[in-house]
């Protein structure tokens, strides 16, 4: 049971979406003994003061005495800001309740300890699986390793992501285009191969109003078929561009791209002559990449889903009909059995113009990350 003080907490934690990574969403609101909201706070961004932090600037001399609902461990170490428990403690604070702990393997830990050792009660657990699942890109970097993987794919009503032609631009409403847009900004990073580079000649960039960095831009290219002349290249977005090819690869085709201010990446390739996704994820994750939007083609998609390495899938169904043997479906590869095919749990059904827009979690992701059945919902708008 989550008390209503620290849902109100994680709503405000939520306002940071897109714009705090490499940190996590953090929200905290200060209460008085008799139950009366002193003052509230949120962390923005990266680098900016954090929400226990914020909420204790607001609430000043009137949060002694009082109680701090807060859905993150609050931090102990000095980074870009001073520790927060130094703020609490300082502040007369007398209770503090805890979503969850800080799962970060690379800060130093002892922020519930030091509040303890001050004298000030601490609780621990209320709305832990809701902290969780608001931030599950942060638990996932945190505890698995990798960058929480997103596949976004939108396809006709028959499963089809483009004709027999290869025609798939404007499959989709405007509406469900502008959805997409707002899906890239909440993540880190875009990953395409370098058949839809050659295919559709994207931007990959972010065509909303700017309210943090613009995602990194990730190309997997094991053979070098990318030109320096893509409209990726072309873009005048700040964001890094990466494309992780093979060691084999023309030296001559990484200047080319390195001219255009790509960052040329070799990696070995696996036992199949591709890419190894594993790798990738690995190498993105070094650089505090936490989420990824995987944009297609098929083919990457499959490479992801092989690999158990995709936590959601967000589909947009358009209401039309393809059709065609030969057209190309979300997913390529050789296919699973019913008995070994992937298992996805739905969490929301909305509609976004004419489009239908299914956002659900693969099962097999990982348990520190995971929506609990419980908290989980199907939501259909």
């Amino acid at each position: 049971m989550t008390s209503r003080y620290m849902k109100r907490a994680l709503v405000l934690a939520r306002r940071g979406l897109g714009t705090t990574s490499p940190n996590p969403m953090v929200g905290a609101v200060i209460v008085d003994p008799h139950g009366h909201v002193v003052a509230e706070g949120y962390h923005k961004k990266a680098g900016g003061p954090h929400a226990e932090v914020v909420a204790l600037g607001r609430a000043g001399q009137a949060a002694r005495g009082c109680t701090l609902y807060v859905t993150l461990e609050p931090c102990n170490h000095t980074g870009r800001t001073p520790p927060c428990t130094d703020a609490i403690i300082q502040s007369g604070i007398r209770r503090v309740i805890i979503a969850t702990a800080d799962p970060n393997p690379h800060v130093p830990k002892g922020g519930i300890e030091r509040l303890r050792q001050s004298g000030i009660e601490v609780v621990v657990g209320d709305g832990a699986d809701e902290a969780r699942m608001l931030n599950r890109p942060f638990f996932t970097w945190s505890v698995v390793g990798r960058p929480w993987v997103t596949l976004k794919i939108a396809l006709s009503l028959d499963g089809k992501v483009a004709t027999t032609t290869g025609e798939s631009k404007y499959l989709t409403s405007a509406q469900a285009l502008q959805h997409a847009h707002e899906l890239r900004r909440q993540h880190d990073a875009i990953l395409v191969g370098s058949g839809t580079i050659l295919t559709d000649d994207p931007h990959l960039t972010y065509r909303g109003r700017r309210q943090g960095s613009d995602p990194v831009r990730v190309i997997l290219d094991s053979r070098g078929r990318v030109s320096a002349e893509a409209a990726v290249f072309q873009s005048e977005s700040p964001a890094p561009t990466l494309v992780f090819t093979r060691e084999d690869t023309s030296i001559e085709w990484e200047r080319e791209l390195f001219a255009v201010g790509a960052e040329v990446i070799r990696l070995s390739p696996g036992s199949d002559g591709h890419l190894s996704i594993p790798h990738v994820l690995s190498h993105l994750a070094e650089r505090r990449i936490l989420s990824v939007l995987v944009e297609g083609g098929p083919s990457i998609h499959a490479a992801f889903i092989a690999h158990h390495l995709a936590d959601r899938w967000v589909g947009y169904l358009a209401p039309v009909i393809v059709g065609g043997v030969g057209a190309p479906s979300a997913v390529a590869g050789t296919g699973f059995s019913l008995d070994g095919a992937p298992r996805l749990h739905i969490e929301t059904v909305a509609r976004h113009g004419p489009d239908v827009v299914i956002d659900a979690q693969f099962l097999w992701t990982h348990a520190a990350a995971a929506v609990p059945s419980h908290v989980s919902r199907m939501e259909v708008h």
